[in-house]
């Protein structure tokens, strides 16, 4: 599997962010995780916005130690826009056996862009879809805003690396290994509560 699932961002912000934790805000509605598969001259796309996940650190910049990140996706909520094919991909992918692809890791770097308070970022860890775990770094943008943050990325999983057998759509026309996959939903800063 090549490069997955998000997460960025830099040290002390004017924005106010300390240590802390965000979590996905599920009431926003442009949450999205959207795959797209290839076959010869034809591509579908699948969407759902079924996605949950935190990030958490410890000390007073923006991930300054022991951060973790945890993102996961309901596969059997993926709409492809037509019925059958969401059944066959359900049947593909296992997801009575194995519901959610998972990501479980650390931010390991993040550093500015060129835009206010928007950062670039790699997350390291492991990523679960299909009862198979491989090693991976997530590439991701981020952008900070008082009390939630935006996150974006963009990478591809290749089906063989989760022992997923790629689905032919006629005789010798199978669909591609590769999948491209784009992420990009809202966290929302959690404040410690005082005591």
């Amino acid at each position: 599997m090549k490069k997955l699932l998000p997460i960025a961002t830099v040290c002390l912000l004017a924005v106010s962010v300390q240590a802390g934790e965000w979590h996905v805000d599920k009431k926003v509605k442009d949450n999205q995780v959207k795959f797209t598969s290839e076959v010869v001259a034809l591509t579908f796309d699948g969407t759902t916005d079924k996605v949950d996940g935190y990030i958490y650190w410890e000390g007073d910049t923006l991930f300054e130690k022991k951060n973790q990140f945890v993102f996961e996706v309901e596969l059997a909520s993926f709409d492809t826009g037509i019925g059958k094919r969401n059944r066959d991909m359900r049947d593909v992918l296992g997801t009575k056996q194995w519901p959610k692809a998972i990501f479980k890791g650390e931010i390991i770097h993040h550093q500015p862009d060129s835009t206010a308070h928007s950062y670039v970022a790699t997350a390291k860890g492991f990523f679960s879809m299909h009862g198979v775990e491989k090693s991976m770094e997530v590439p991701a943008n981020i952008v900070i805003s008082s009390g939630y943050s935006k996150i974006i990325s963009n990478f591809t999983v290749c089906l063989e690396d989760h022992n997923i057998e790629a689905p032919s759509i006629a005789a010798f026309v199978k669909v591609s290994e590769d999948v491209a996959v784009s992420v990009h939903f809202t966290m929302q800063h959690i404040q410690e509560k005082k005591k």
